[in-house]
């Protein structure tokens, strides 16, 4: 049986309370950029396990998740499983969803057609760990800024219902010119499938009498994008 992350500590003189203040005084005096990931991630579990060595914690973490970015958008069961308290995981899955959202108020400003890679970092930061089919879209404007960003649908493994007709109606009440339609593939692999290319070409024949245009479709893949348009699919 491999040794617990979870060592107990001595009641009297915790060894890892001074090694607390030199981390927080590394982090205020020379950067997060100096900081190793694994010390990063002690610094966040601190106020969560306040009675802790938490560096062996933070070491079996990662060496579970592989890098901070999987952890922090692991799912709550994966983390208490692991033997973390509600109150350290909902730390950590915070922490993931200020990171993203941050993301998403800075990749997503402006033209979004000035800056495409800022569109496709986005969408593979917030889909590439996601272990069943999202739909989303992005809503723009006759200038291409963003009106708005929406989870359209959930689905299984392999599989997201998408009605064009309800994708329509959507886009008319958020008053969208052009639209970026996005999805992921919990595979891994990003090609798209010939249900993705069919169901992309219905909605953009039911957008094009009105106006509206589909600027692209996006997939995510574990660590690759696809795009219908480079592809020559739109």
């Amino acid at each position: 049986m491999p040794a617990s992350p979870f060592p107990k500590q001595q009641e009297s003189k915790p060894h890892y309370f001074g090694h607390r203040d030199r981390l927080r005084e590394r982090l205020f005096n020379v950067g997060a950029e100096a900081l190793q990931d694994y010390e990063l991630l002690e610094l966040l579990l601190f106020t969560a396990i306040p009675r802790r060595d938490v560096k062996p914690i933070a070491k079996a973490l990662l060496a579970e998740f592989r890098d901070l970015w999987t952890l922090v958008n692991a799912k709550p069961e994966r983390l208490l499983a692991f033997g973390l308290s509600e109150t350290a995981a909902a730390s950590l899955i915070a922490t993931g969803a200020v990171a993203l959202r941050a993301h998403k108020n800075a990749a997503l400003k402006g033209p979004l057609l000035n800056s495409w890679q800022r569109i496709v970092d986005y969408c593979r930061a917030a889909l590439a760990h996601e272990t069943k089919e999202q739909f989303r879209l992005l809503f723009l404007d006759r200038k291409n800024n963003l009106l708005a960003e929406e989870v359209h649908q959930r689905g299984t493994i392999d599989h997201t219902p998408v009605y064009p007709r309800e994708v329509v109606q959507r886009a008319l009440e958020v008053g969208a010119g052009a639209l970026v339609l996005v999805h992921n593939h919990p595979s891994g692999d990003p090609r798209p499938s010939k249900d993705d290319i069919e169901m992309t070409r219905a909605i953009a024949d039911a957008c094009r009498p009105l106006g509206i245009s589909i600027h692209d479709h996006i997939v995510v893949g574990s660590g690759e994008v696809a795009s219908f348009k480079a592809l020559g699919l739109l």
